[in-house]
């Protein structure tokens, strides 16, 4: 009898903080709409070469009927998740500190819109119902699922009896959220909102919930929040190594200060094999692409590679790419950092 034997591997593309700020927005307006696409345009080609892309969502997506509005409580057009669709995201991750600053309504819009045009969503729901339904993206016969989680939503309380709006890190729910959809799928990929702001390196906190969600079954974690990018590392498991991009650092935001204009495109490689009945699957080809958040004192803003960014747009250009290689690579070799992702 001959034995059945299969081997996939996907690509899997992560992009970190989406920020926006009135700069932002108002660079977006078009005949009274919004039209973020060609921001994005330089990049595009390098979010779509994956078969899945997930963006961290920063600011919640309510759109104008509720009024946009800036830091310190974000609201963003519904156009930007039109513009994320249409550039190849399949997956927005929104639980973040900033995603109660304008209440229930504006989670219920923000997801509302997404569902409406097909962008999934992971880490704030509608209803109980929605949080319990998993997030999986199923390519070439390989199963990914999604979870998000959040330090915690400045200070903001959470509505009573509705805790579904937002996923708070907590430790024995995220273990349990992990081993449920752990069982349905091949890979899980954890996007973790955590770290300090600004800090080029990922603290105790990141380290040990890193370490625990690997051990549990996690196989790739994207974390977010410090606005800044921080190393990448592999973690060894029962499975073998998975890995970690500590912070993603900012995509599209109007902060000011180099650290914070330079973020990433993360990609991963997933191979699923099955050989004489038994499944296993494998974490590998770790890259990160840099990219630069350009911007002409605030207005035409677009994400360029940071490879093709000159002395004449960013002072030093060149070693602020060897720097960003070298921060990447603090904690291991095992990483490429490439000026364009294949």
């Amino acid at each position: 009898m001959e034995t059945k034997s299969y081997q996939a591997s996907i690509k899997l593309n992560g992009i970190g903080d989406l920020l926006i700020h009135s700069p932002v927005y108002e660079d977006a307006e078009t005949n009274g709409s919004y039209d973020f696409t060609p921001m994005f345009e330089p990049i595009e080609k390098y979010l779509k070469n994956a078969d899945i892309t997930i963006a961290n969502q920063e600011t919640i997506l309510g759109g104008t009927e509720i009024g946009l509005s800036t830091y310190p409580s974000f609201n963003s057009p519904f156009e930007l998740g039109d513009a994320l669709k249409e550039v190849g995201v399949d997956i927005v991750s929104i639980a973040n500190n900033h995603t109660l600053d304008r209440g229930e309504k504006a989670i219920m819009n923000a997801t509302g819109h997404l569902n409406d045009i097909g962008l999934e969503y992971v880490g704030g729901y509608r209803s109980e119902e929605d949080r319990n339904t998993h997030r999986i993206l199923n390519r070439k016969g390989i199963s990914v699922g999604f979870l998000s989680y959040t330090y915690g939503t400045n200070g903001i309380p959470v509505p009573e009896g509705k805790d579904y709006l937002v996923n708070l890190i907590d430790v024995d729910t995220m273990l349990e959220d992990l081993e449920e959809i752990k069982s349905e799928t091949d890979f899980v990929v954890v996007s973790m909102h955590f770290g300090q702001q600004y800090q080029p390196l990922p603290n105790e906190e990141q380290e040990f919930l890193s370490e625990l969600l690997i051990s549990e079954g996690a196989d790739v974690i994207l974390g977010h929040h410090p606005h800044v990018l921080q190393p990448v590392d592999w973690i060894s498991s029962e499975d073998g190594d998975k890995v970690v991009y500590y912070s993603l650092g900012n995509f599209l935001s109007a902060q000011e200060g180099t650290e914070r204009l330079i973020g990433a495109i993360s990609q991963v490689e997933l191979t699923k094999t099955i050989e004489d009945g038994s499944v296993k699957t494998k974490v590998s080809n770790a890259k990160l692409m840099p990219t630069y958040n350009l911007h002409d004192s605030e207005t035409n803003f677009r994400i360029v590679p940071l490879a093709d960014i000159t002395d004449d747009q960013l002072e030093g250009a060149n070693s602020w790419y060897e720097d960003t290689e070298e921060l990447i690579k603090t904690f291991t070799d095992d990483i490429d950092v490439v000026p364009y992702l294949e």
